[in-house]
């Protein structure tokens, strides 16, 4: 599939994931609590139902279910991935999102439609962010042509996508395009939506642990057209 694919990407053949999705339902559903899982549900605005587990429990029985496992391949993690985004509790999801952060360094370009499939598919910010630091930015940092899919989703109507196109260079550090932040910043700055005005001020904020001249020039030339919300956010730490 091409890194932009907008199809659904299909299932491939996985032993491995074969054997997690075995184990992951047995230990996750064994902890499930549905007092506590609707609270969650609740605080995630219903995106998903929860199993209700906590985020510490939830990491200690994911290592129970991947115990012994060999390093995934790419096929691995993007079966891993689409099998977990099926099942409509949330937690699966996050067992998912780890798995890729764990594992992207072994990935390639061809994960990048699996990731946007995630990004599109039952989004909300939990998920969104983890994708777009985690994920994405690692699948760029490590193939620079996927930047101009970046410029394709900073336009795209799905929120998500445009979130994660502002988010992904998060931990980049003094690899940062700056250029490409700014002007992604820029092109959204004038969006009424509070998840994108929230993510171009947190983008700048992180980058201004590197660069805070160049943040605070950018802000001052921008200030016209960025939300109250991004310059608020942008300049919190300087």
């Amino acid at each position: 599939m091409l890194p932009n694919d907008r199809r659904p990407p299909p299932v491939p053949e996985s032993a491995l994931a074969d054997t997690l999705m075995e184990r992951l339902p047995e230990a996750y559903g064994a902890a499930a609590d549905p007092v506590r899982a609707r609270g969650m549900a609740a605080y995630m605005k219903d995106v998903a139902p929860f199993l209700g587990i906590p985020t510490p429990l939830r990491r200690e029985l994911s290592k129970t279910v991947t115990k012994d496992t060999p390093k995934p391949a790419e096929t691995d993690c993007a079966a891993l991935a689409l099998r977990c985004w099926l099942l409509p509790e949330r937690e699966y999801h996050y067992f998912a999102v780890d798995y890729l952060r764990r594992h992207v360094a072994r990935c390639s370009s061809g994960l990048l439609p699996v990731a946007r499939h995630l990004i599109v598919t039952v989004p909300w910010w939990d998920t969104i962010d983890l994708l777009a630091a985690h994920t994405v930015g690692p699948l760029v940092a490590a193939d620079p042509r996927l930047a101009s899919v970046m410029d394709e989703w900073i336009e795209d109507e799905n929120l998500w996508l445009a979130r994660t196109a502002l988010l992904h260079q998060l931990r980049f550090k003094t690899a940062t395009d700056s250029g490409r932040l700014f002007d992604h910043c820029r092109r959204r700055a004038g969006h009424p939506e509070f998840f994108l005005r929230k993510a171009i001020g947190w983008a700048l904020r992180e980058y201004a642990k590197t660069d805070p001249d160049a943040v605070r020039a950018f802000v001052e030339a921008e200030r016209a057209t960025l939300s109250p919300l991004s310059v608020r956010e942008a300049l919190k730490n300087l």
